[in-house]
């Protein structure tokens, strides 16, 4: 029971039955009393209508006869005579005002309390003298109006167990999707996937329901990609473990000449330099997805750190015969983490410079653009298509599509600078190159 008064279906149920509970019972007074006021003023209008009728016969002794007839022992009638004196079955209910305004010669029509009861009274001055009073309380009109009432409140239970019920079925309807959603959701957090998810129901839930669909397809795809990412890397690890392993091997065993010793030394070192950068980048990849990643943000001239990311890659460059240069015209002030930033920079140079061929150049750029500062990494290597661009910066793509036609790495390095940047409060963008290549902007707000 208590599980059922916490779902959704009990919840809606019960909120729209007090809902209707509410409208009921404020329907019920409201009614009720609508009731009674119109009773009260058809009073009204029988009485006056009685009374001038009475009034207009001309005899006192006539008009008590009439009043007689027409309102049985129950009726409130009373004659004014000319001197003030009250006579007849309703004298009790006349008030001294009534007397005074009807030997004044004025009619009156007035609801007022007498002796502390509510009465309606129609009161007619008489061509002979004195005049008619035709009285009635209130509580004798309400009680007349009562089988009406009930009736009303008998329609109003009725339309409310009709709304209750009807509450029960639309909370079913809303709840049985939102139900079945929930159980393919603990079927998806379970793993399994291509869960058929029911889109029926309000608009509402059936946006709800295509937005777990989707999610069931980009868990699908980025579960796909990790795989694909995963044997990608393990391969990767086990070209150099397996030239290390047989290496060592080949040393443990003294089949390798003392001549050689040196260069197997250096391919030793080679591969395990090429393990470090597999494993430094993908720590570094855990650190960016990480909570607590840390940034010291500072004022830093952009214009100041693309020099200094020149003469630092100077030693790869040179040797590598290609040309790298700074194109900056100004301060460009960033608040930024200047060591997270130089991280970035470096990165995007690496990638270049392993894509520029010899002769060919690569660009550090620096401008203002809209508010913001705008660096730019460009080459003039080979490029990248409109396919490349759109995921450049997913997880392992351009190193799977490119390993065996250009120098690749660790697949990780433009998803790490794409991290890196939205860390930083920028965006990372890939594009074309004036030079040929491929151009990679970061976007910062200045400062």
């Amino acid at each position: 029971m208590r599980r059922w008064l916490r779902s959704l279906h009990a919840r809606v149920t019960l909120v729209m039955a007090v809902v209707a509970a509410i409208a009921t019972v404020v329907a019920g007074l409201v009614g009720a009393q609508l009731i009674r006021s119109a009773a009260v003023d058809q009073a009204r209008t029988d009485l006056a209508r009685a009374a001038t009728a009475l009034s207009a016969s001309g005899n006192v002794t006539d008009l008590a006869s009439l009043r007689e007839q027409a309102f049985g022992e129950a009726g409130r009638i009373a004659l004014v005579q000319p001197d003030g004196t009250v006579s007849g079955a309703g004298r009790r209910l006349v008030s001294p005002e009534v007397v005074k305004k009807v030997l004044a010669g004025q009619s009156v029509s007035q609801a007022e309390t007498v002796l502390g009861v509510p009465v309606v009274v129609e009161a007619r001055p008489i061509a002979a003298g004195g005049g008619l009073v035709l009285a009635e309380p209130v509580s004798a009109v309400t009680q007349a109006a009562g089988p009406l009432v009930a009736r009303l409140l008998w329609a109003l239970l009725i339309g409310l167990a009709a709304a209750v019920l009807g509450g029960a079925l639309v909370a079913r309807w809303v709840a049985r999707p939102l139900v079945r959603m929930a159980g393919a959701a603990r079927r998806l957090a379970g793993g399994e996937r291509g869960v058929a998810v029911d889109g029926g129901g309000p608009a509402e839930i059936a946006e709800v329901s295509r937005a777990l669909a989707g999610l069931d397809a980009s868990l699908t795809s980025s579960e796909a990609r990790q795989r694909e990412f995963l044997l990608s890397i393990s391969h990767e690890m086990r070209t150099p473990l397996t030239a290390l392993q047989g290496y060592a091997e080949a040393l443990a065993d003294g089949i390798i000449p003392p001549a050689e010793v040196p260069g197997v030394g250096r391919t030793l070192a080679a591969e395990t330099e090429r393990l470090d950068h597999f494993v430094r980048d993908l720590l570094e990849l855990a650190r960016l997805e990480a909570d607590d990643f840390r940034i010291d943000a500072a004022e830093v001239d952009a214009a100041e750190v693309l020099p200094a990311v020149v003469e630092a890659w100077r030693g790869v460059w040179e040797p590598a015969g290609v040309a790298v240069r700074a194109e900056v015209s100004g301060p460009l002030i960033v608040s930024t983490d200047p060591r997270r930033l130089r991280q970035l920079l470096d990165g995007l140079v690496e990638n270049a410079l392993r894509a520029a061929p010899r002769g060919a150049p690569v660009v550090l750029a620096g401008r203002e653009e809209g508010g913001a500062v705008v660096l730019e990494v460009r080459d003039g290597g080979p490029g990248l298509s409109d396919e490349d661009l759109a995921r450049a910066f997913d997880r392992g793509v351009l190193r799977d599509r490119y390993a065996g036609e250009r120098k690749v790495g660790t697949g990780l390095g433009l998803s790490i600078a794409s991290r890196l940047a939205a860390r930083l409060g920028g965006r990372l963008s890939a594009g074309r190159a004036p030079e040929g290549g491929a151009a990679f902007s970061l976007r910062l707000p200045r400062a």
